[in-house]
């Protein structure tokens, strides 16, 4: 059966990455010429492979490693925008916003890989 079309939205965790990507691909647009199809590449990148993730984890019969490369790959995009900050990539207020969002994300993500990891034992 196919999911309604609004069934993201419906996940907190997915809202809050759609509202970072919108964030995030504006301030891609905005990286200087050298940095926008290499870092921002990536940082794009990566956010659309945390909503495949996010995606597939309703019909995954394994959520806690699925969780578990969810949670890899915030890593990553924290230390993506950080190195994005500190080349002058991304404007300090631009980063701070978007370091914000991933940090809520982080610990919604946090709360569900605990409460998996619960309802395991």
């Amino acid at each position: 059966m196919p999911l309604p079309t609004d069934f993201s939205l419906d996940i907190p965790i997915f809202a809050k990455l759609y509202d970072f990507y919108k964030n995030l691909s504006q301030v891609i647009a905005s990286f200087p010429k050298t940095k926008r199809y290499t870092l921002g590449q990536k940082l794009d990148s990566f956010t659309l492979e945390t909503f495949e993730l996010l995606f597939s984890i309703s019909t995954d019969t394994n959520k806690s490693k699925t969780l578990g490369k969810i949670s890899i790959k915030l890593d990553l995009l924290k230390t993506l925008l950080r190195l994005a900050k500190d080349t002058h990539s991304v404007k300090s207020e631009d980063y701070l916003e978007l370091q914000m969002a991933l940090s809520e994300i982080g610990r919604m993500l946090g709360g569900w890989i605990r409460a998996t990891k619960q309802n395991l034992s």
